[in-house]
């Protein structure tokens, strides 16, 4: 008689539950498209408690149920790309205004030239989702232009999740974390530049006297270069 796997607790394991040295456990199954897939928690159902510093996740079993679910409706992430994805989730942003709309098909039009955006998306990882932002940068692509499309495919793949297509998000990790930030700082004007222009406002026959008169447009004392109004408002 075969004797049946159990965990540290004694627990019988189901048909391609694991559990690792570690303590971890994993769960090995066949999706529809034939493909060999692995999930992995801390935990083996809900009951049980998280081992102090793991982040929190589903328990194995909770996933394996989603899993299961997803394929008694033929639903999987192997149908669908990164783009098909991406696309989908922009025909829901109705009403944007023009500089987002503008924003929107800049970051479709850069995944189109890249490899990466017709990847299946059930097949990107975390290590996956890194590599493609530091590909960029070292493609040339500034830290707020990477930003920017991070910003689209975060909820993407969030909008994936939350339909049951994928069990989690790949691009959940803060960009600080893997990107060198190399946008420049914008300065306030400096009390050279200061000076300077108020000396040529004071001098110009023209705007002279917008200098007289102190009422209308200055260089106020936080540099700003606002009305003076306006700028107590805001700082109201």
């Amino acid at each position: 008689m075969i004797s049946k796997r159990r965990d540290d607790k004694g627990r019988v394991l189901q048909q391609g539950e694991w559990q690792e040295p570690s303590g971890r456990y994993r769960y090995k199954y066949t999706d529809s498209l034939g493909k060999r897939k692995i999930l992995y928690s801390w935990r083996l159902t809900e009951a049980d408690k998280m081992p102090e510093g793991k982040r929190a996740d589903l328990s194995l079993r909770e996933k394996e149920r989603k899993v299961q679910s997803l394929q008694m409706q033929g639903i999987t992430g192997s149908n669908i790309t990164v783009l098909e994805l991406v696309e989908r989730y922009l025909s829901l942003k109705t009403g944007v205004k023009h500089n987002t709309l503008a924003n929107y098909k800049f970051v479709v039009n850069v995944l189109k030239k890249e490899e990466f955006a017709y990847k299946k998306v059930d097949d990107v990882k975390l290590s996956d989702a890194k590599i493609f932002l530091i590909k960029l940068q070292r493609d040339g692509r500034g830290y707020s232009s990477i930003h920017s499309i991070r910003g689209v495919l975060r909820p993407a793949f969030q909008m994936a999740v939350d339909d049951d297509l994928i069990l989690k998000n790949p691009f959940g990790f803060e960009l600080g974390t893997v990107l060198v930030n190399d946008s420049q700082k914008r300065h306030a004007v400096s009390p050279e530049d200061e000076a300077k222009f108020l000396e040529f406002v004071k001098n110009d026959p023209h705007y002279h006297r917008i200098y007289k008169d102190n009422k209308w447009y200055s260089v106020t004392s936080n540099g700003s270069g606002c009305k003076r109004g306006i700028s107590s408002n805001l700082e109201e």
